[in-house]
């Protein structure tokens, strides 16, 4: 069968191979496309495979020898699932290949916010630390993490692994479900998603984008958290209302935010987070380890070579 990558830089931008999938048939590989561009480099073949890159019902419409859409990513909404399934073309996803990776950065992110690591580096290098009259200084407080509480909004196995290196730290765990008192794995406490908000030091997002999702951090819960608390989102832009947050941080209503996501990515250059106190902002970076995308890398090809052999694997359009 013939196939076509539309983004394959963000998966592998050098540092992997493409001989496994190349092995599965002829293969067209694009570095990046455009969503106008996707019916033009897609038709006449049997595979698709994409990160970002939309496939829509019109762009369906007019691929009629398509049988197969291979998402190089957990998240599908890329992929119009439903029109996929009405013209019989399956549709898989990669649902494990990160956690580890996802989890360790969220922990980079509140560490970041306890101490400002990157900030002090860069104080020394500018000689401030040669012309200190005092052995130490610091230029934020440093926060200790041991005793606070770290609210956890999805309990999938990212958010699992985040309770677990919360606990490792001291931190008492919160999780929001719909059944408050319980007590989950790690000893992590089950509370209500307003408790969550109203009693954590630290939020931090890790629920997949859904209709009920979307803008789950909206100005009323914002509302809700302490003064001094921080939010932290590795997870989906679009879970948070942007603009809520910056007024929530001008307003020094929320002690600060660090985001992984956006919900348009890459941003505008006047996001209005860019100037927002206290928002420390990388770029959807949370999931590319060498060793997350390697193991990104062979689900897409054994998801492929599933697909071949009538036997398909990761189907999220079943």
């Amino acid at each position: 069968m013939k196939m076509v990558i539309l983004d394959g830089f963000t998966l592998n931008p050098g540092d992997q191979s493409w001989k496994a999938l190349e092995a599965l048939g002829e293969c067209q590989l694009y570095p990046r496309t455009s969503a106008s561009q996707v019916v033009e480099r897609s038709a006449g073949f049997d595979i698709l495979i994409t990160n970002k890159v939309p496939v829509s019902r019109e762009a369906l419409s007019q691929l009629p020898e398509l049988k197969y859409i291979g998402v190089t990513a957990t998240g599908y909404n890329i992929v119009d699932v439903v029109a996929a399934r009405e013209r019989g073309v399956c549709v898989t996803n990669v649902p494990i290949y990160g956690t580890r990776s996802v989890a360790q950065f969220t922990f980079a992110l509140i560490l970041e916010l306890a101490h400002h690591v990157g900030a002090h580096a860069v104080a020394v290098s500018a000689g401030e630390w040669a012309r200190c009259p005092d052995f130490s200084f610091w230029k934020t407080p440093q926060v200790e993490l041991e005793g606070r509480t770290l609210g956890i909004v999805g309990w999938g196995r990212i958010g699992r692994a985040v309770g677990a290196l919360a606990a490792a730290f001291g931190m008492r765990v919160m999780v929001a479900t719909r059944h408050s008192g319980q007590s989950l794995e790690g000893g992590a406490l089950s509370v209500s998603l307003e408790t969550l908000f109203r009693e954590s030091d630290v939020v931090t997002l890790h629920c997949p984008l859904t209709d009920s999702t979307r803008n789950l951090v909206n100005r009323d819960r914002l509302s809700l958290m302490k003064p001094g608390a921080w939010l932290i989102n590795t997870s989906r832009g679009p879970l948070v209302d942007e603009e809520a947050l910056a007024q929530a941080l001008n307003e020094a209503r929320l002690g600060a935010a660090a985001l992984d996501v956006l919900a348009m990515e890459p941003p505008r250059a006047d996001h209005p987070l860019f100037q927002a106190r206290n928002c420390f902002i990388t770029p959807h970076m949370a999931w590319a380890t060498l060793a997350a995308r390697r193991r990104l890398m062979d689900t897409v090809v054994e998801n492929v070579r599933a697909f071949l052999a009538g036997e398909p694997r990761n189907v999220v359009n079943p």
